[in-house]
């Protein structure tokens, strides 16, 4: 039996690159680290040829997690301030600002044009001509409310 599980540094190595190539393809940033473990268990096995395969074993699963902890923590805190934070938000990019009704709002529902797309908006009841401020946007219907005279 342990001759089956005898592991070898190049048995992690293997498995190491394999993880890295996997990462390669997969984009999780997880196989990464679990790659990373392994290069580090072929390491140290390469130092130590005597050591069992439990302890093996023992060592990259305690890398495996100490890795994705600190990584997890790392890239979570980390966060990258934009100068567009609502740039993959359209609908929020709008609110504030004062469109013209393309169509009345009836039963809770009309319509905006913006530039060359038209907006479902809710509100209260308005006749198609009048200036609206959207005040949020809840996917992709915005929530408006009539402006006042300029």
């Amino acid at each position: 039996m342990t001759e089956i599980l005898a592991m070898t540094h190049w048995t992690w190595l293997i498995l190491g690159l394999g993880l890295l190539v996997l990462e390669l393809v997969a984009s999780f940033l997880f196989f990464l680290w679990l790659g990373v473990a392994a290069l580090v268990t072929a390491g140290v096995l390469y130092l130590y040829p005597e050591m069992r395969w439990e302890v093996q074993i023992l060592l990259f699963s305690g890398l495996s997690v100490v890795s994705i902890v600190l990584s997890r923590r790392y890239l979570f805190r980390k966060q990258v301030a934009s100068d567009q934070p609502d740039l993959n938000r359209r609908g929020q990019q709008y609110v504030g600002r004062v469109f013209t009704l393309i169509q009345p709002i009836n039963n809770g529902y009309g319509k905006i044009s913006v530039d060359d797309t038209q907006w479902l908006v809710t509100g209260p009841p308005l006749d198609a001509g009048a200036r609206v401020r959207v005040v949020a946007a809840d996917g992709s219907v915005l929530d408006v409310e009539e402006a006042e005279s300029e």
